[in-house]
């Protein structure tokens, strides 16, 4: 029995105002030859299918092909929702969809409702939590506290309790978890947005103690916070933060004794990111560099004053810059003094005009641009003299 385990997908999203679906097609594209080639059970999608709640056309129709294809490869799809999706949307023609091997798990009532994979032996059992905002999900479930710990908690209390009838009815099985949470011990990136509300956001891992196989959800790097407790990550990177994170998802084996093995599958993204640092000069010359230049670069310079046409002279280079922040090495030149303190001590209205312009763009006027101040603050005397 072979699970293929996801997450955060974020179909729709952009990256930095560059759209991705055609790369998220493409990282589908290798899902589904994974599928076939390593002959997988089923796909699990543990949240943030889509990166908004109302996904665009275009993004639907992207989903509606890759459930198509992944079934018709041979796999069940068993998808819940996450914070980014709309799960009333999501889990629309669920029951439908059941009938072609398509299992959403967006309410609370089908959380104690699992999906049986055979093995041979104890069936794998696939139960589905759906991100569960606190504040709205704690009067269904009857918890006095809306924290994700106790709504979590008693999610799982459902799952264990249906476990627990299964076994006495004399057909136990191996429960695997679904859930879409920032439990202890992650680490996070820029990109997931935060779950966390007066500091209650993160959830014990003992409380999947119990469980065969735990598949989370909504970090975005591959992540194992115990031998049967992990993130998948998302398939492809998000934020620039991700940029060393190696992309794909976990192929998770069961045998008839439980467990098997737990290995990850990559697909690399079809651009790869690039983190540089440096003086424009350094970066623009190091032949080291040269596989950035066909990346998503994010461009820190260290330039003790701002270069002129920064971001334009970096594009000679690196045509898909994104990302240009400036951080000097020797530190700010007015660290020590605020603008309203160097204002005090200018001594005639060219030097404010001057360190107006330093103070914005962090380099000091040249000297054409000296000169074209004292035009301007001429012919304003001027004017003023003669009224």
């Amino acid at each position: 029995m072979r699970i293929l385990h996801t997450s955060d997908w974020h179909l729709g999203r952009s990256f930095h105002g560059v759209g991705m679906l055609s790369a998220q097609q493409q990282f589908i594209d290798r899902l589904v030859e994974t599928v076939r080639e390593r002959e997988v059970d089923a796909v699990l999608i543990a949240g943030d299918v889509y990166d908004r709640a109302l996904p665009g056309v275009d993004v639907v129709r992207l989903l509606d092909s890759a459930l198509d294809r992944i079934t018709a490869a041979g796999a069940k799809v068993i998808l819940s929702s996450g914070n980014h999706d709309s799960a009333a949307r999501l889990g629309f023609g669920s029951r439908i969809f059941e009938r072609g091997g398509v299992y959403l798990r967006t309410r609370i009532t089908e959380i104690p409702e699992p999906v049986l994979l055979e093995t041979g032996g104890p069936p794998v059992a696939v139960y589905g939590i759906p991100y569960l905002e606190p504040r709205l999900a704690a009067p269904e479930l009857g918890v006095d506290t809306p924290h994700h710990e106790t709504v979590i908690g008693e999610a799982v209390r459902r799952i264990r309790e249906d476990v627990q009838r299964r076994a006495a009815d004399g057909t136990p099985v191996q429960p695997v978890v679904m859930a879409h949470v920032f439990a202890s011990g992650g680490i996070t990136t820029d990109s997931e947005r935060d779950l966390t509300v007066g500091g209650v956001g993160a959830v014990p891992l003992d409380l999947f103690d119990s469980f065969a196989y735990t598949a989370l959800g909504h970090l975005h790097g591959r992540q194992e916070l115990s031998p049967s407790v992990r993130y998948s990550g998302s398939p492809l990177p998000y934020s620039f933060s991700e940029a060393r994170q190696q992309k794909g998802g976990l192929m998770v084996e069961f045998d008839a004794g439980g467990l098997a093995s737990v290995e990850p599958v990559l697909w690399p993204a079809p651009r790869r990111l690039a983190v540089l640092r440096g003086t424009l000069e350094h970066l623009l010359a190091d032949p080291g560099l040269a596989d950035a230049e066909d990346a998503y670069c994010q461009i820190t310079l260290t330039d003790d004053e701002r270069p002129a046409k920064a971001m334009e002279r970096l594009r000679t280079r690196f045509p898909d810059t994104l990302v240009l922040s400036f951080d000097p090495a020797s530190g700010p030149r007015t660290a020590n003094q605020t603008y309203s303190q160097r204002l005090a001590r200018a001594t005639d209205d060219l030097e404010i005009c001057c360190g107006f312009l330093d103070h914005v763009r962090s380099r000091q006027a040249d000297e054409q641009e000296k000169k074209l101040f004292a035009e301007v603050l001429s012919k304003v005397q001027s004017a003023e003299a003669a009224q």
